[in-house]
């Protein structure tokens, strides 16, 4: 049951190419174009005090030659659809891949936006982490639930669907004039994280191994994630598109800037631990020198301590 009220907290918070592209812009869906073929649509900094609707994590879309692969869904398949609809004004090129970074509902129930009404329609390939298809199906009931409780009519339809490439180690998917680098990690956000890197851009998706302003959130290891950041940092890319939160050049600080906040809730844990403190002190005082740095401060680093405390003391 711990790990049940864990992961439903951590869901909470938690060329021719060129010549084809159209404005992605609608009203109430917002599109960045980052250059080059890559478009990001960023989520709300939302908890579900202040009304989560399934549009809390950053969706893109990378455009080749060939067709489109897509990185995150949104969590409804209101939002799936949206975005769907956002790369049909931008080309009419297929869709190839739907890839999901994580487990997590916010990133994967719009999927079914994807799946065709037509049975005789081409279906995209999902790629996911080889550990993701049995993630969804042991979270299914649990997720189902919590959509309808949260966001009403907008769940319907908000089906999981499972991965037809299951990824054990880094793969290349081809979009023609360039490659995505598809990479699985070991247990850190979750034990289903992957990273996906453009070859044509250099950019680099991280999934929830990267929150920028937001405050981190995990229901894996937090030491596996220190240990994720580190790896990112030796990647050979310009630009990030992290979980949630603003793309960006200045990648590296900002995984130092995740990566210092870590590392002082792992340090604070373990000397209340240490000191004999309640699980409760600790929600009050582990990495309270990052509270103005983050925003959800408050209800995500009480989430967070409540997660890791159990574990690490058993060290």
């Amino acid at each position: 049951m711990r790990f049940l009220f864990c992961l439903l907290a951590a869901f909470i918070l938690n060329g021719c190419v060129q010549s084809q592209q159209k404005p992605a812009q609608t009203a109430d869906f917002a599109i960045e174009d980052i250059g080059n073929g890559i478009y990001v649509h960023h989520g709300k900094h939302l908890d579900i005090d202040t009304g989560y609707q399934g549009d809390i994590c950053n969706i893109s879309f990378v455009v080749g030659s060939l067709g489109v692969a897509v990185i995150d869904t949104g969590g409804s398949l209101k939002t799936g659809t949206k975005l769907r609809d956002a790369i049909k004004k931008v080309t009419d090129k297929p869709i190839l891949y739907v890839i999901n970074t994580h487990v997590h509902p916010d990133h994967i129930f719009g999927n079914a936006a994807f799946v065709p009404s037509n049975s005789n329609a081409a279906k995209p390939q999902f790629v996911g982490h080889e550990k993701l298809a049995v993630a969804m199906q042991l979270r299914k009931e649990a997720y189902d639930k919590l959509n309808v409780k949260l966001m009403g009519d907008d769940a319907k339809g908000s089906i999981i669907v499972l991965p037809t490439i299951q990824v054990k180690t880094p793969i290349e998917l081809d979009l023609g004039d360039r490659k995505l680098t598809v990479t699985p990690y070991p247990v850190a956000h979750t034990n289903t994280d992957l990273s996906v890197i453009d070859s044509k851009t250099s950019t680099l998706f991280t999934g929830d191994l990267l929150f920028i302003e937001r405050t981190p959130v995990l229901e894996g290891d937090i030491q596996g994630l220190i240990a994720a950041i580190d790896t990112l940092k030796t990647y050979p890319v310009k630009q990030v598109v992290p979980g949630h939160g603003p793309f960006t050049k200045d990648w590296v600080q900002a995984l130092n800037n995740e990566q210092r906040y870590l590392n002082a809730l792992l340090t604070d844990i373990r000397a209340n631990i240490k000191a004999g403190k309640t699980m409760g002190d600790a929600m009050d005082t582990a990495a309270a020198g990052e509270k103005n740095k983050w925003l959800l401060f408050d209800i995500a680093n009480r989430r967070n301590v409540n997660t890791l405390y159990p574990a690490l003391e058993f060290e």
